[in-house]
């Protein structure tokens, strides 16, 4: 365990940054890639404000597998990545497949041959609960643990499971073939992490998710409703047999969120357990109205939506069965919606342009009081 340096492939965008934020502060390096197409490299400097230590940060894409190899043979110290890269908007996947197809498996393998060539072993990957479709077809799947069949019922969701196999039959072909050639063969591993809904931002207000287009995800679309830069909520069907009629969804807060891709990492170093899929959720699963509800009283006023029909590709219910990572990563959500509700207000209330405005001076010297 000589090096503890980590490529992280889209640093920069929201759980990446703050699965780097996790990093630095338990004692890792980090080496971020991104091309900034949905994010901006002005979070490098809010994590340095934050743990006083810097990721390098270098603007590539994950298609590009001359890029790639550049930053391999400039850090021989990495010896793990994290990948996040890719596009992650469920709606816009069905309209634009080939681009995702592209993107996020495409992507991926230029990842994985660049990965091989410069012999980094593990990889852990950032997947989607959204491999699993609904659940709800399967008889006690709900809430969803890792044995759950697979069924995707959009593209991004496809994307993730193909990724997913990849990662698999690439990582047990390399234990094959080192195996059979009387090699070390258990540094290879990989781990796939089905998250459920991430929100929230930085306590302390300065950092937290910034999309550059309209977002796709309920909390940051309410940030926006709550500050009058969007007109209100579009709730996407009332006509699900949930307790209030709209889609359940298991929220969790991005800093455990974050804690769980450290968490991952270090099993896959000390464990070395092959390929292995984890469920990161909370276990509790709120349906759309209660998270408006949620965020209403924390904003202090109740923000106006409207109900329009289902999206393509919407599934009733996404909560987890967090058991197996609570039991074998020794991880668990630590935070609550609320928690996750008061945050996002703060990053949003004070950071209404997100990273194109310089940081509130109160919530610099709040930060600094907190380090000191």
């Amino acid at each position: 365990m000589a090096s503890k340096t980590v490529l992280v492939t889209g640093g920069t965008g929201y759980i990446g940054s703050f699965t780097t934020l996790a990093l630095l502060e338990n004692g890792y390096d980090v080496v971020i890639v991104d091309n900034l197409y949905n994010s901006s490299n002005e979070v490098v400097n809010r994590i340095e404000l934050i743990c006083g230590k810097r990721p390098v940060f270098y603007q590539a894409d994950i298609t590009n597998e001359a890029a790639l190899d550049e930053v391999f043979t400039k850090h021989p110290e990495i010896d793990s990545v994290i990948h996040f890269a890719a596009l992650k908007a469920v709606g816009e996947s069905g309209e634009i497949p080939l681009e995702y197809y592209r993107v996020n498996v495409g992507g991926s393998i230029t990842l994985l041959r660049a990965m091989e060539k410069h012999d980094v072993t593990n990889i852990v990957f950032s997947s989607s609960a959204t491999v699993y479709g609904d659940a709800t077809r399967v008889p006690n799947m709900i809430p969803i643990p890792e044995h759950c069949p697979i069924g995707p019922t959009n593209t991004y969701g496809r994307t993730k499971v193909m990724i997913e196999t990849v990662i698999t039959d690439h990582v047990e072909a390399q234990r094959r073939k080192n195996q059979k050639a009387g090699k070390p063969y258990d540094q290879w591993n990989g781990a796939l992490l089905r998250y459920f809904n991430p929100c929230g931002a930085h306590p302390s207000g300065i950092m937290g998710e910034d999309p550059q287009g309209v977002p796709y995800n309920l909390l940051p679309l309410l940030g926006k409703v709550a500050t009058g830069e969007r007109e209100k909520l579009l709730v996407f069907g009332d006509d699900y047999t949930s307790r209030d009629g709209t889609a359940i969804r298991d929220y969790i807060h991005v800093l455990d969120l974050a804690s769980g891709h450290l968490a991952a990492l270090n099993y896959l170093r000390e464990h070395k357990p092959g390929v292995k899929a984890w469920n990161l959720g909370s276990g509790r699963g709120s349906t759309v109205f209660e998270m408006i509800k949620a965020f209403s009283k924390v904003v202090g006023r109740d923000l106006p939506y409207e109900v329009v029909e289902r999206r393509h590709g919407d599934v009733l219910d996404l909560t987890a069965n967090p058991a197996l990572a609570n039991k074998e990563l020794q991880w668990k959500t630590q935070l609550t919606l609320e928690d996750a509700c008061a945050d996002l207000w703060r990053w949003v209330e004070n950071n209404p342009k997100g990273y194109r405005q310089d940081p509130p001076t109160h919530l610099l010297e709040g930060l600094k009081a907190t380090r000191n």
